[in-house]
Formats: C-alpha cells, structure tokens, sequence
C-alpha cells in the first residue's frame, strides 16, 4: 500500500511522526478548551452562562425532552457535573424537568421560555467566541477544520 505525499501533506507519510501528532492531541484539546472556556467567559460576561451551561441549554435546545444520560453523551460533560449544572439551571428558571414517558426512572429536560431568551442572548457571545479561536486560520482552512470537527463529532456518535 502506498502511503504517498498527497496523504500526509505533499510530504511522504511518517509513522512516528503520525504518533508524536496522536500523542499532542489530547494535551492540546485540554489546552485549547481551556482557552476557549476563557474567550467564552470574557465574550460572554453580560449573558451569564458559563460554557457548559450553554452547551447544556445548545444540546436541549436541538432536541426537547432529553435524558440527563443523553445529556452527558451530547455535551461530553461528567455525568455528575452536569447534574450539578441542570440543578443551577432549574434554580435559575432555564430548563424544566419532568420524568420521562419511556423511562420513569430518568427525567427528561426541557427549555423554559427564560431559557430560550437566556441562550439567544448568549449565542452572539458564543459566535465572538468561536471567531477569535478561528481568527488565525484562513476562511479555507477554518472551514476544512470545521468539517473534519463535525466528522470526529459524528464518528464519536456512531462509535
């Protein structure tokens, strides 16, 4: 099998290189997320989400009625600390929960009429955000980043 140039960026594919690559991934997601979680609280102040609470609110805003265990497959947030994060959101009049028809045990979420408010207010925020994390790419290489984003997402779902 050929493992040409045009693979591996017009250069001839090199295993350990590939595998130094594989080992930076997860330090620089950790990092990258944490400097995403600070863009978003300075572009988010005036909103007054946090990101995960965003992303919780993002994740039922696409599909009402959720289970907190889908909740947590959705947002990749620890099942008990989104626990704790739909408790701050209830307090706050953001979401409804209510048991869930098919399964007694699990509740389902829902956005509140504050919620929905809550979560157009702070996706301006969340777009500021996202453009200064992109800014240093090119609209040709932040599109093909995206897309390759949206399949590692996708694969993540199937798997």
């Amino acid at each position: 099998m050929d493992h040409g140039a045009s693979a591996y960026g017009g250069r001839p594919y090199d295993y350990k290189e590939q595998e130094s690559a594989r080992e930076l991934c997860h330090p620089f997601v950790a990092s990258r997320r944490s400097a995403a979680a600070d863009i978003f609280a300075e572009e988010a102040k005036k909103g007054g989400l946090t990101p995960r609470q965003y992303a919780v609110l993002t994740a039922v805003s696409q599909e009402e009625g959720l289970p907190q265990a889908e909740l947590v497959a959705r947002t990749g947030i620890d099942r008990s600390t989104l626990a704790d994060i739909v408790a701050r959101l209830l307090s706050r009049g953001l979401i409804q929960r209510k048991r869930a028809k098919e399964d007694g045990r699990a509740y389902a979420i829902k956005l509140s009429a504050k919620g929905t408010k809550a979560l157009a207010k702070a996706k301006p925020a969340a777009s500021a955000a996202d453009s200064r994390l992109l800014a240093g790419l090119s609209a040709t290489k932040r599109n093909e980043f995206l897309q390759t984003l949206a399949k590692i997402v996708a694969d993540g779902e199937d798997a």
